[in-house]
């Protein structure tokens, strides 16, 4: 995409954006299509350890996974399990032992690192930040980072922002492919509206570098979900969020169909946010009420 298209795409985005058909698709979502780093062979149900898992060690983690069938897990940044990138190389063998003698996958670390502050200082140190994020996933045998495009300034236009933010992808996605690693990009705080994500990845052109659906409300504004859910398919990386599928208040059964019906082979991990008292027993509940909806997603795909 030329520079003057792209500004002028990154400046109309928030406000509309068209669904993407298979015949618009560029030469970069083709390649985001093909398997990524971590992406399994099928939907597969995983933790994400804020905040169910925050207060387990790695241990303990490791053990509920297991006992839950809930074999997937994205580690907190911050929590318990300690899994940081100021682990020595011991610690961080120690950590990919413990995982290739599970049936656990250690999908990666889930950072808080983000890119769109006004002070370009800043902005190199949450780069710098995320090179060692992707350096630990790398040593402890996962496959990406996960990280966060975050929040608007009033001083500074937005498209200004959105290149700031897609142009830092860029450079992590590079360094992130020379390790085999994915950075993985969170639909989150200001910037959680779906066209602003489709304008940040126009930008972030990287093939190393993944949305990771995250199930705002945002999600249903505008057009819909479905709508939404077409302008970053394409660019999906190997994790998605969700909250219990139980609580309501977002159309769980419609987006596991559309991932159901457009083959998306990933990570859909529980973000839980009431934290049960048996946190066995709750991951059971959810992984099962998560195969009910793919069962019926699949079902009505024939």
């Amino acid at each position: 995409m030329k520079d003057q298209t792209r500004r002028q795409f990154m400046a109309t985005a928030a406000a509309s954006a068209a669904i993407v058909s298979p015949s618009m698709l560029s030469a970069r979502s083709v390649v985001a299509r093909q398997p990524r780093p971590g992406q399994p062979s099928q939907l597969s149900y995983g933790l994400v350890t804020y905040l169910w898992g925050k207060d387990l060690d790695l241990p303990a983690l490791i053990k509920t996974c297991e006992q839950s069938n809930v074999l997937g897990v994205e580690l907190r940044s911050t929590h318990r399990h300690g899994v940081e990138p100021s682990l020595n190389k011991a610690q961080r063998a120690d950590v990919k032992k413990r995982f290739a003698d599970s049936p656990v996958t250690c999908v990666g670390p889930g950072s808080n690192e983000r890119y769109d502050n006004p002070k370009p200082d800043v902005v190199k140190k949450a780069i710098e930040a995320t090179k060692g994020y992707i350096k630990l996933s790398h040593d402890i045998g996962s496959t990406g980072v996960k990280v966060k495009p975050d929040r608007f300034y009033r001083e500074v236009p937005r498209e200004k922002t959105i290149e700031q933010i897609g142009r830092s992808l860029n450079e992590l996605g590079a360094f992130a492919k020379d390790y085999g690693q994915e950075i993985r990009l969170e639909v989150h705080g200001q910037c959680a509206e779906l066209p602003t994500i489709r304008a940040i990845m126009d930008v972030a052109d990287h093939p190393s570098v993944g949305v990771c659906w995250n199930s705002n409300g945002q999600d249903l504004q505008g057009k819909g979900l479905d709508h939404n859910f077409n302008l970053v398919r394409s660019r999906f990386g190997a994790t998605a969020h969700v909250r219990e599928f139980d609580l309501g208040g977002y159309p769980y059964p419609r987006l596991i169909e559309l991932m159901v019906g457009s083959d998306y082979r990933g990570w859909v991990m529980l973000e839980g946010r009431k934290i049960p008292k048996d946190k066995v027993a709750g991951l059971k509940a959810q992984r099962e009420l998560f195969e009910k909806l793919v069962a019926a997603a699949r079902a009505k795909k024939k």
